[in-house]
C-alpha cells in the first residue's frame, strides 16, 4: 500500500500503521480514509496529501 505525505507539514500517513488516535485501523488505505479525515499534525484535509514512493 502506498504512503502519503502531508505537503504543508511533512507528516507521513502509513496505511500499515493507520491512525490509532482516530480509530483508523492498520491496513486502511489512504483512499479509504473518511472524507473528513485530517492530518493529525496540522489538520489539513486529504487534498493536501501527495503519494510518495517507497
Amino acid at each position: 500500500m502506498k504512503k502519503y505525505r502531508c505537503v504543508p507539514c511533512g507528516y507521513i500517513y502509513d496505511p500499515e500503521v493507520g491512525d490509532p488516535e482516530r480509530e483508523i485501523a492498520p491496513g486502511t488505505p489512504f483512499e479509504d480514509l473518511p472524507d473528513d479525515w485530517t492530518c493529525p499534525m496540522c489538520f489539513v484535509g486529504k487534498d493536501d496529501f501527495e503519494p510518495i514512493e517507497d
